[in-house]
């Protein structure tokens, strides 16, 4: 079995020192497909949450013909820096404290200090009702040990906001995004009942999927990550989809 981790994560690194340590969107969604080229992967069912959602979104949108089939936790969310602009009602805002305190160099230099203590409140704030242990914490805790981690973060937030530019290698999947293309692909969205993350209805993206498409609301106190609070519902997703 192999377990990839995203850039900025785990064991992976950067060949050179000189590489613009680049978080957007569509980087990320290059090196899925890159891994899949690398392993002789033609076609993949794509499923994950937050991070791992966004970029699976990204792959079935803009790669259709390499992907089986996607299982997305709250849906659809590929991101657009334009719209990021866009004020939202205080409420709203508030959720998104953490992107706005990366969009600071104290934030930075506090992401950088704290980030064991950072993303451990993310978690408990995202999933109020799991009772996770130390123990199940620091086991994905230890993925942030990465020499460019912070800064792959730093810029992911940045970059959503129009606070950091992106490469320019990358802008035609860019503009491709900007207009947020539809998935074609046999999809199922999931969202626990109690994820306390910032996330869109349902009812907000459903036209987004234009094939086979069914969601589904997985209850029992399930938060932001569903995949490791309700695994047997997320893999349950994943078989399903591979028989649309």
């Amino acid at each position: 079995m192999i377990t990839p981790y995203l850039r900025g994560y785990g064991t992976t690194r950067f060949l050179s020192g000189e590489t613009f340590r680049n978080g957007q969107q569509s980087a990320m969604a290059l090196d899925t497909i890159a891994l899949m080229d690398a392993l002789q992967i033609r076609t993949a069912i794509v499923a994950g949450f937050d991070w791992g959602a966004r970029t699976a979104n990204i792959v079935a949108a803009l790669w259709p013909q390499r992907c089986k089939g996607l299982v997305s936790v709250s849906g659809y969310l590929v991101g657009n820096p334009a719209a990021g602009k866009v004020p939202l009602p205080p409420a709203a805002e508030l959720q998104w404290w953490y992107q706005f305190y990366l969009a600071t160099e104290r934030g930075r230099a506090g992401y950088e200090k704290y980030r064991h203590d950072f993303a451990k409140l993310i978690w408990a704030i995202a999933s109020p009702k799991w009772d996770f242990t130390d123990a199940t914490f620091d086991r994905t805790a230890a993925s942030f040990d990465n020499p460019d981690h912070v800064s792959i973060v730093v810029h992911n937030y940045r970059w959503r906001l129009g606070l950091a530019v992106g490469e320019s290698k990358y802008d035609d999947l860019e503009k491709q995004l900007a207009k947020r293309p539809a998935i074609t692909v046999p999809s199922i969205t999931l969202e626990g009942d109690a994820n306390g993350a910032p996330h869109p209805d349902a009812s907000s993206y459903a036209r987004k999927f234009s094939g086979k498409y069914a969601h589904r609301v997985i209850s029992g106190g399930v938060g932001h990550n569903l995949p490791q609070e309700a695994p047997r519902a997320f893999a349950e997703a994943v078989v399903e989809v591979d028989r649309y």
